[in-house]
């Protein structure tokens, strides 16, 4: 550390500025201990910087200047010490207790970041490149129900006969596809083998949205209408995957095929 500070360097080495220090000498809280004969010019020693940065800490805590200024003139350096400690002591409380406060804030923006995301996508269209898909089309499921929902990929093994079940297994998810006017609830296999209610959708760019009950068929109108507009495609099937927002609540994400 350097001997000797202007007003400006001491005010750059405590993270302040040269009024609050001209400031903190008016009332006699840390004057500069050294003075140039010559010049007239004042300087701050080491000392004043261990006081300065003393100063800006307790005042961090909330101490008024004449109370700072009071402690620190103290004869008994005892008791500047063990003023200290506890000022210490409060710090470590404020800082913990800052800590807690940042986590729940954290907490806070990160669930206000989700909806403020749902929200984007409900009102966005984006692309996905999606692989070849094979799912596994539903007898009798056209419109997704809480008793339907509720154990669902159960009611996709039932359709195969107990010798193959073993050959068949699905992704933990719920979808509708329509084609044809004809609407059935699927599962997206992951291991199968071939049987009636099979279908295959193709691997390439899906148009995308999320949208609610209410705006489904609005939504997959629009997707359609871009599709031919910007792809030149003709969609010959929808997509919705069911997307579960809440116990009793459901959305949609909504696929439409826009070619390779």
């Amino acid at each position: 550390m350097k001997k000797y500070f202007s007003v400006g360097e001491a005010a750059k080495a405590v993270h302040t500025t040269s009024e609050t220090l001209r400031h903190y000498d008016r009332i006699g809280l840390v004057k500069p201990g050294k003075k140039d004969e010559w010049t007239g010019y004042r300087y701050y020693t080491e000392q004043d910087i261990v006081r300065l940065n003393t100063v800006r800490a307790l005042q961090l805590m909330d101490l008024p200047l004449r109370e700072i200024k009071k402690v620190l003139e103290y004869d008994d350096l005892e008791k500047i010490v063990d003023f200290l400690a506890q000022t210490e002591k409060k710090a470590d409380e404020k800082i913990a207790a800052l800590q807690y406060s940042k986590l729940k804030i954290q907490a806070a923006k990160a669930d206000y970041e989700r909806k403020l995301q749902m929200r984007q996508n409900l009102s966005g269209t984006f692309v996905k490149d999606f692989p070849e898909r094979v799912i596994l089309l539903s007898d009798t499921l056209e419109t997704p129900t809480l008793d339907n929902l509720w154990n669902y990929l159960e009611h996709f093994y039932e359709k195969v006969t107990p010798a193959r079940k073993d050959l068949f297994s699905f992704e933990d998810m719920a979808g509708i596809y329509t084609e044809n006017g004809v609407s059935r609830l699927f599962a997206v296999c992951t291991r199968y083998a071939e049987i009636e209610g099979l279908k295959v959708l193709p691997k390439g760019k899906y148009l995308c949205a999320n949208c609610t009950e209410e705006n489904r068929e609005q939504t997959m109108q629009a997707l359609i209408r871009r599709a031919r507009a910007e792809y030149g495609a003709e969609p010959a099937f929808t997509v919705q995957i069911i997307v579960i927002s809440g116990i009793l609540h459901w959305n949609y994400e909504v696929q439409i095929y826009a070619g390779r």
